[in-house]
């Protein structure tokens, strides 16, 4: 058995069908260590020796208690909880009802907060254990026209280090994963604003329009899952609490330190550049 194993023998992680989700749930596995996955729909998740599939809706607070209570019995208490379940919606702030975003929101943050919660209590019970939330590298750099991403990612690196100090001279730890990009096909599951919804004005469609072809070719080129779920791996191994940047060379390390270096204003001029809306 490894030595990840020998720490947290169970583990529940949200957002388990896909992406980030799946390559950290199959290195769990990998590891020796039983995971409980949720998704929208079970029939999504797979069949797997040691892995459970959990039904988990964040659109319902019921649905997250349900899935919590469900999970933690079974495994007679859960020693690793993952927070990484969540989508994407692209689209001028004021173009998009705000009823999509109030409900991104409340979907992605304060339903994970609810989770953290039920688990933070259970964990510190037992004086064990590890919460994870996947933030993002948009904590630093927010990116243009997904506004309620941003809002969710930077309010859960904001928690998670107010967590840290609560945890502190326990034996629980906080982690805020930030993951950079990705190819994980998440901008072909983003909920973006369709044409016959887009922004009144030509140049405001056209500034939509090459944000979206930047954002897409840096997905296409990103690394693939399994680099992020390694990341995870060693992070844990360390069972330390902190905030991990995970991603390319580029996006997880010399981004990061040019943005301390650079002057903010200037920050902000070159990503407007960057993707096509100066």
């Amino acid at each position: 058995m490894s030595k990840l194993a020998d720490r947290y023998r169970t583990a529940l992680i949200t957002g388990a069908s896909a992406g980030l989700g799946q390559a950290m749930a199959e290195m769990l596995l990998a590891e020796g260590v039983r995971v409980w996955g949720t998704a929208r729909d079970p029939a999504r998740l797979p069949v797997r020796a040691g892995f459970t599939a959990v039904a988990l809706d964040l659109d319902s607070t019921a649905s997250v208690d349900a899935a919590f209570a469900a999970a933690d019995a079974e495994a007679g208490g859960l020693d690793l909880v993952v927070n990484n379940a969540g989508y994407g919606l692209f689209g001028t702030f004021v173009d998009r009802d705000f009823s999509e975003w109030r409900r991104q929101i409340e979907a992605m943050l304060v339903r994970t907060l609810q989770l953290s919660h039920r688990s933070l209590q259970a964990m510190l019970a037992r004086n064990r254990g590890a919460l994870v939330n996947v933030s993002s590298m948009a904590v630093e750099f927010p990116l243009p026209f997904m506004s309620g991403y941003n809002v969710v990612k930077s309010g859960l690196a904001a928690f998670s280090e107010s967590l840290m100090i609560e945890v502190a001279r326990t034996d629980v730890i906080v982690i805020d994963f930030r993951p950079g990009d990705y190819r994980t096909g998440f901008n072909k599951m983003m909920q973006a604003i369709s044409e016959k919804d887009s922004a009144p004005g030509l140049a405001r469609a056209l500034r939509q329009q090459r944000a979206w072809s930047v954002l897409e070719a840096n997905l296409e080129a990103a690394p693939t899952p399994v680099r992020a779920a390694a990341d995870l791996r060693r992070t844990l191994l360390r069972h330390r609490s902190g905030t991990v940047r995970s991603g390319s060379f580029f996006q997880a390390c010399l981004a990061p330190l040019l943005g301390r270096l650079v002057p903010l204003n200037l920050r902000r001029a070159v990503m407007a550049r960057y993707f096509g809306c100066s």
